[in-house]
């Protein structure tokens, strides 16, 4: 993975494989040299379809997961699971999303950022429509799985479409992003249960969530029909003079870490939080809306948090923030669950910001877009794998401690080496000088 170029934006005088603007310079396939082209302009009702496919997209990328978590002592007992084996569940999502995610260069390569999109929202469409009518544990999971795999190479190109199409918009359209990624998941969260009742059971109530889904392939399919080239000023198309060995940069390696510390974070309470709270008495409805409460929060401030990073030269001190209102959150749970639930629930919404800011900084730490492209595969492919043993451990901890004190204490602990990360995460360095 360190040593692909993803030429997202390949040369020259001929339209890009799924419709992205190309640079005013490329390589060319023998040698390093830039070589000119000649822009096109598209049209400018383009640029909409775009960001109506980013937001859509970013409404599709935790529905598949949230809905899960609110519903799942019903799918547990539905399909005969043990604590254990929910808790391999809730890790299926980050094995998933550093699997495929360390793919999503490749593809895109082959066939271009959107068409990879396109295809991930149907992955998203099947595999949520499928897997609660499997009949079984392995066959809900591996339906999951194909969902998981749409999200994954999503997650690493949406960033790198952001910086393509919009050079000189990066915080905003990344709050954008950002901002709708959070609106489905409070979304699912809030709606799933009600649902469920509404359908008569937790199959469809998993399944509707297949029909948003459907809705995100449409513009990314009219992206591609059109097959539109433009330029994009500035230098985030600028070529590198050498290959960017994304390994060898600290930076890369503490935005990695810091990504996947968050992505701990944010998927054991996605998974179980709701749990926690109905364990200290609160029903399975109010524990729903708490979590969607949680996820809601994050609609405002992942649109303003990318804006006001992108005006700091350290990103840091928000890290350290944002870290500390999760550490107060997960200390509240541990003393006083139910009592303070809604305190709880939105100081976890605070701390579940570290998702945009990461994102942010993937755009902020890289000056090209293939510089981009390696970063946000190598940060959410590593930190998802270090994300990996978290809901896994949380759940067997829950099992065989029989309560949530040791669990909590193991989230609010993880918080510290987050922040120190996050700090050194956000430094004022790019990855090309790094490399």
């Amino acid at each position: 993975m360190a040593e692909d170029d993803l030429a997202t934006l390949r040369a020259a005088n001929r339209p890009a494989p799924d419709g992205a603007p190309i640079p005013a310079t490329d390589r060319t396939a023998d040698n390093d040299r830039p070589t000119p082209t000649t822009p096109t302009t598209a049209p400018r009702w383009l640029n909409g379809v775009v960001i109506a496919g980013l937001v859509l997209a970013a409404l599709n990328l935790r529905p598949a997961i949230t809905s899960l978590g609110a519903l799942m002592e019903e799918v547990r007992a539905g399909l005969g699971m043990s604590g254990t084996v929910a808790g391999l569940l809730t890790s299926v999502p980050a094995l998933c999303f550093a699997a495929f995610g360390i793919a999503a260069p490749r593809l895109a390569r082959r066939r271009g950022p959107g068409t990879v999109v396109c295809a991930g929202m149907a992955a998203i469409a099947v595999g949520v429509a499928v897997r609660p009518f499997t009949g079984g544990t392995a066959g809900f999971v591996t339906a999951s799985a194909l969902a998981l795999a749409g999200i994954a190479v999503s997650n690493v190109l949406l960033p790198v479409i952001i910086k393509n199409w919009f050079p000189d918009r990066v915080g905003p359209m990344t709050g954008i992003y950002s901002m709708a990624l959070a609106l489905g998941t409070s979304l699912a969260a809030a709606t799933t249960v009600p649902l469920t009742s509404a359908l008569g059971g937790w199959r469809p109530g998993l399944a509707v969530w297949a029909a948003l889904a459907v809705a995100a392939v449409l513009p990314w399919a009219l992206v591609l029909r059109r097959r539109a080239t433009t330029p994009v000023p500035g230098a985030a198309h600028r070529t590198e003079d050498r290959p960017i060995r994304i390994a060898a940069s600290p930076t890369a390696w503490s935005l990695a870490v810091f990504f996947g510390l968050q992505a701990t974070a944010a998927y054991i309470t996605m998974g179980w939080m709701p749990q926690i709270f109905r364990d200290a008495g609160v029903s399975a409805g109010t524990a729903g809306v708490l979590l969607a409460v949680t996820m809601a929060l994050g609609v405002p401030l992942s649109f303003v948090l990318p804006r006001l990073a992108t005006r700091m030269r350290h990103q840091g001190p928000l890290a350290a923030g944002l870290g500390l209102c999760g550490l107060a959150g997960y200390t509240g749970l541990w003393l006083a669950p139910a009592s303070g639930a809604w305190l709880w629930a939105l100081l976890m919404g605070v701390s579940n910001c570290a998702f945009p800011l990461a994102l942010t900084m993937i755009g902020m730490r890289a000056t090209s877009a293939a510089g981009v492209v390696k970063l946000s595969a190598f940060a959410q492919s590593v930190g998802y794998l270090i994300s990996l043993p978290g809901p896994l451990l949380v759940g067997a901890l829950y099992q065989h401690s029989g309560g949530w004190g040791i669990p909590i204490a193991l989230m609010a602990g993880l918080m510290v080496p987050q922040i120190a990360v996050g700090v050194l995460a956000g430094r004022d360095r790019r990855i090309e000088d790094e490399t």
